[in-house]
């Protein structure tokens, strides 16, 4: 009877391997589809030609079909490296993934910064008092005005003038032919005179224009042989009248300034950059000038001055020099500056090419048709689209430019994760609690606990998770806990 039990329980379990394996061919050939060969659900090495069960764990094989193989988009292959995704290109085309090379190239950068006009320094003309006295007259001399050179702008009276300029008139007519009714001469040749008498003339000269009065003034004096009733205040170039001290009947003291006037034909702009960016700048190299206001452009020029750093700031003051024939641009008004910058040769790749998490950053690159790794790299400069590349990639090699996240988002999925665990969790011990595989207590073998959960076999018992291979394993386990337990720690102690 026992014999005849066993031939019996042989022949039903033939004839339901029979049975599964008709379901499954017919199943394959109702669909259209090809058996491959058939693996073990929990461990996928184990593979056999014939449906059945699996000999480890008593789990029914299941079907691989030949369309599972190498047509499922968005799937990694095996020979591939750790989260490559394989991606056929009519998904390709769907999902708008495009791949460009990488290239070794020279970059210009266009630092765009905002800038403030001010007056070159060289043309900016202070007039000052010499002496005490006060104001007899203005004219058209309001903040703004633009004034032309030996244009008389103010008059003023003061005593001090009088002996000097008797001394010089005195010297003047003791002196032939020093200076004649047409002005052709205001100094007379060395050869025509004695020394001391050009020395007295020439000594009250420079005295007179010591106290403030004009080479106009002085030659008109020195022509009509008469003392001035008034000195005047004239301008000492082409410009414009920045500032504005005095006014009609008004005394001032010695040293007081009249007036400030700026030739405005060249202007400085004034512009902060950051100190990193200055080694892409360099004197003598172009910029461009945009008024706010107009939208007009100008061309400008670094200056060949050293830039100015500005304490704690991290920033540096560069000038540029700027003509300004029609006057577009005035004192302290703001502009937009466009500096371009000249990198040197690097690898780059096009900013969107690059998955940056803060800590690392990587790449996708085209390993095979259709095939693609991710990659970390090392940045660089970052100017425009491109960003440079460090280290990891090299010319020629080709890298997801377009649709970056829908491939970086697949080989995350493709990637396993390690286990997370708090205490004993997964029924391993603590050092072991990371791995991304974990033991069945019962039989020994390494399954994934991801799968074993999404099956339900797994077991909680005195605060651990246990994982098995199949139910007949999670059963055994249930009926003799703390005997398995037991068992399960001696071998991991060992």
């Amino acid at each position: 009877m026992r014999r005849m039990s066993l031939v019996t329980a042989l022949v039903l379990v033939v004839a339901a391997s029979y049975g599964l394996g008709r379901r499954h061919s017919q199943a394959g050939s109702k669909t259209g589809r090809h058996v491959i060969y058939y693996v073990d659900p929990m461990h996928p090495a184990y593979k056999s030609d014939k449906p059945g069960i699996s000999p480890d764990c008593g789990m029914q094989l299941e079907p691989v079909f030949a369309d599972d193989l190498g047509n499922t988009p968005l799937s990694s292959p095996p020979q591939l490296p750790a989260g490559a995704v394989s991606i056929d290109g009519a998904t390709q085309r769907l999902l708008g993934i495009r791949v460009a090379p990488v290239e070794r190239s020279r970059a210009t950068r266009i630092i765009r910064v905002a800038g403030r006009v001010v007056p070159e320094d060289t043309r900016v003309y202070r007039i000052n008092s010499g002496v005490d006295g006060f104001i007899r007259e203005t004219y058209h001399d309001s903040v703004g005005v633009l004034v032309k050179k030996d244009q008389r702008l103010a008059t003023y009276y003061a005593p001090d003038f009088l002996s000097v300029a008797s001394g010089f008139l005195a010297a003047i007519q003791g002196v032939p032919g020093s200076a004649g009714k047409d002005g052709s001469r205001t100094v007379p040749f060395p050869g025509a005179l004695s020394k001391q008498g050009v020395s007295s003339l020439q000594g009250y000269t420079d005295r007179l224009r010591n106290l403030g009065m004009s080479d106009v003034q002085i030659k008109r004096m020195g022509d009509n042989r008469q003392l001035p009733e008034s000195i005047d205040v004239v301008a000492p170039a082409d410009g414009f009248i920045l500032a504005r001290n005095i006014s009609s009947g008004q005394h001032f003291m010695h040293d007081m300034e009249f007036y400030r006037i700026a030739d405005l034909s060249r202007v400085w702009v004034v512009a902060e950059v950051y100190e990193q960016e200055t080694r892409y700048l360099h004197p003598g190299g172009l910029a461009q000038i945009t008024s706010k206001y107009e939208g007009r452009k100008l061309p400008a020029r670094i200056t060949d001055s050293l830039p100015q750093s500005e304490a704690g700031g991290g920033t540096v003051k560069l000038r540029l020099e700027v003509d300004n024939p029609s006057f577009i641009l005035r004192p302290e008004m703001l502009v937009d500056v466009e500096l371009p910058g000249r990198l040197p040769s690097a690898v780059t790749i096009p900013l969107d090419a690059l998955v940056d998490s803060g800590e690392r950053a990587r790449v996708y690159v085209e390993h095979s048709e259709g095939s693609f790794e991710p990659r970390e790299v090392e940045t660089g400069w970052r100017f425009g689209e491109r960003v440079e590349i460090l280290k990891g990639l090299q010319p020629g090699e080709r890298v997801v430019v377009a649709a970056t996240f829908l491939v970086d988002s697949e080989s995350r999925l493709k990637t396993p994760a390690p286990a997370r665990s708090t205490g004993r969790t997964a029924g391993v011990p603590e050092h072991k609690a990371a791995a991304k595989t974990v033991r069945d207590p019962r039989c020994g073998m390494s399954l994934d606990p991801a799968k074993a959960a999404a099956s339900g076999n797994t077991f909680a018992y005195r605060g651990a998770t246990y994982y098995f291979c199949s139910r007949q394993c999670k059963q055994a386990f249930q009926n003799d806990p703390a005997g398995s337990a037991r068992r399960r720690q001696g071998d991991d102690d060992d």
